[in-house]
């Protein structure tokens, strides 16, 4: 299963008959799916079914869906709205008079203005509307391979940031017993500089040695935070058609791991490698928005 982006464009256009199908679709990321539809009035009873295919389509992200009917051929079966018309040549007359201008010609230009000639049908024929839906479906079609192929650069570039992540938790690890080493060796420093050798109740000093490695230990965290990263490369190579909201989830839990790492850490080094896990993990954080 490709991973798809919440971005893509899809446009198709045919003509059947005498009627010719327009349908433009513009997808932006976004949390849910989000539609603004504009339709021709011929269209609106079928409102309802078309955002339906849309939804189905396209399951999450910000959506802009465009259709057009134009009607061909010399004779095509109109209505004049004749009330419209009045209305419009009042205000014109008005203004006609008080600029002085003649309007015996107007009549053309009042038959060009919005809503005064419209298409005497009001709904299309159940076959007309599985003509546009077809037309509609192969726009869909458009705008997921757009999707497809800008999923391709996100999954290429995800995977990269997790593989660093795991590779700065594998730094960690060959850093991790030089850190205890010298963690137990500044105590003992300290000890005896400010207490001296021979005041030191070594098995006391043992006892709490033991209970500070446990508390500062990052064992837990670097197995937990291997085991997220194999998780998000399954989840992301799944079939599931709209996993960006769990990757990113996964990522919140990889966060969390690296956080306490850099908190227990206590070593120059261990932190470089939580700051390069942090970088890593902010860039794919913002990928990860754009993913489906």
């Amino acid at each position: 299963m490709t991973l798809k982006s919440m971005t893509g464009f899809g446009r198709a256009e045919q003509t059947v008959g005498d009627k010719t199908y327009l349908v433009e679709i513009k997808a932006l990321n976004g949390k849910q799916f989000e539609l603004q539809l504009k339709l021709p009035a011929l269209l609106r009873p079928y409102e309802f079914d078309i955002r339906n295919c849309l939804q189905e389509h396209l399951i999450r992200g910000t959506v802009d869906c465009y259709i057009v009917i134009k009607q061909n051929g010399a004779s095509k079966p109109v209505v004049i709205n004749t009330d419209l018309i009045k209305a419009y040549y009042a205000q014109i007359d008005t203004l006609a008079k008080e600029l002085q201008i003649d309007t015996h010609s107007v009549l053309g230009a009042l038959l060009r203005l919005p809503e005064v000639v419209t298409p005497s049908v009001d709904v299309l024929e159940e076959k007309e509307f599985n003509d546009c839906m077809l037309v509609l479906k192969d726009a869909l079609r458009q705008l997921t391979l757009h999707r497809e192929e800008e999923g391709a650069s996100l999954y290429k570039d995800l995977i990269t940031r997790i593989e660093r992540i795991r590779e700065q938790e594998e730094a960690i690890l060959l850093l991790e017993p030089n850190r205890e080493k010298r963690i137990r060796e500044e105590i003992n420093s300290l000890l005896q500089k400010h207490v001296g050798q021979d005041n030191i109740d070594h098995n006391r000093l043992e006892q709490e040695l033991i209970y500070y490695m446990e508390k500062i230990d990052i064992h837990e965290e670097q197995i937990r935070l291997r085991q997220h990263c194999e998780y998000f490369q399954q989840v992301i190579d799944s079939d599931d058609p709209g996993k960006g909201k769990k990757l990113s989830f996964i990522l919140q839990e990889i966060g969390r791991e690296i956080n306490t790492t850099g908190s227990k850490a206590y070593d120059a080094g261990i932190q470089k490698c939580v700051v390069q896990m942090k970088d890593e993990l902010e860039k794919a954080k913002e990928q990860v928005l754009n993913v489906l």
